[in-house]
Formats: C-alpha cells, sequence, structure tokens
C-alpha cells in the first residue's frame, strides 16, 4: 500500500491537534497552503503537518504570526521542514526571546513592591516619571524598555 500523499483538513486536524477553524486561518495568514480537488475540496500535502508543529511550538513562545509567516516563506514549499530548517529558524527567535525574558525579568524585578497604580507608592516607585522628563525619549514606557 503506497503512503498517503495527501491529507483532507480533517485529517490535518486529527494528526496535528489543531482545530479546523485554526487550520483554516492559518492558511488565509498564509502560513500554509493547500489545494483543491476537482470537487473543490481543500488537500494538504504531508509536509503541513511539520509546518503547523513549528506554528505552534513558535505562536507557544510568543512569536508573532507575521514573523512565523516570514520564516515559514523562507523554507523551500512543498518540502517537510528539515532539522536544520529548524536549527535556523529557531537560531534566528533566540536572540528576540533572550530579549523577551530580559524585558519580563526587569518588568517583574521593577514591580516588586507596587501596589498598582492608584499610586500609593509613586514616593518610592521605579517606575515614576516626575515631571514627564522620559518624554523626550520617545514614546510608550520607557523604564520598562530594555536597552539592545
Amino acid at each position: 500500500m503506497a503512503p498517503v500523499t495527501e491529507l483532507t483538513v480533517g485529517q490535518v486536524a486529527m494528526r496535528s491537534g489543531v482545530a479546523v477553524s485554526a487550520l483554516h486561518f492559518y492558511e488565509a495568514r498564509g502560513l500554509i497552503r493547500s489545494h483543491r480537488t476537482s470537487g473543490n475540496q481543500r488537500r494538504y500535502g504531508r509536509d503541513v503537518l511539520r509546518r503547523v508543529a513549528i506554528i505552534r511550538v513558535a505562536q507557544e513562545v510568543g512569536i508573532s504570526l507575521a514573523e512565523i509567516a516570514a520564516a515559514l516563506h523562507s523554507l523551500p514549499e512543498g518540502r517537510t521542514p528539515t532539522r536544520e530548517d529548524w536549527n535556523l529558524l529557531s537560531t534566528t527567535w533566540r536572540d528576540q526571546l533572550d530579549q523577551k525574558i530580559s524585558q519580563l525579568k526587569k518588568l517583574r524585578d521593577g514591580l516588586t513592591d507596587c501596589i498598582g497604580c492608584g499610586c500609593m507608592s509613586i514616593d518610592k516607585c521605579p517606575l515614576r516619571n516626575k515631571g514627564d522628563r522620559l518624554a523626550r525619549q520617545g514614546a510608550g514606557a520607557r523604564r520598562l524598555m530594555v536597552e539592545s
């Protein structure tokens, strides 16, 4: 018996553990591709299973769908991503994840004494911006941003 080379959306959902609606969403965002049969049914190549696994792992660690799409577009279409492909993608994301981790640690450590803005700890708040002096550095929560 020859191995199945094409999968239905239901088969991909079952094998990947991802809802059919999520697969349609990924496809609409250009993360995965299918083609239509003469009966207008979606069919996916087997490579889509590995691509969906990469999408799920990347989402779990906070990589945006736009970044995932860009990474997947760097891979040859129709070929199952290899160990080398994964090493390339994960290495690319590592610096970004390290920066996010650093920023979250800074946020966690800076909010230890914080009781939530209202602000009853204003005299000792490490995030205080007296006189809005940080405005000249740009918009946003400047003290919470990690320097590159």
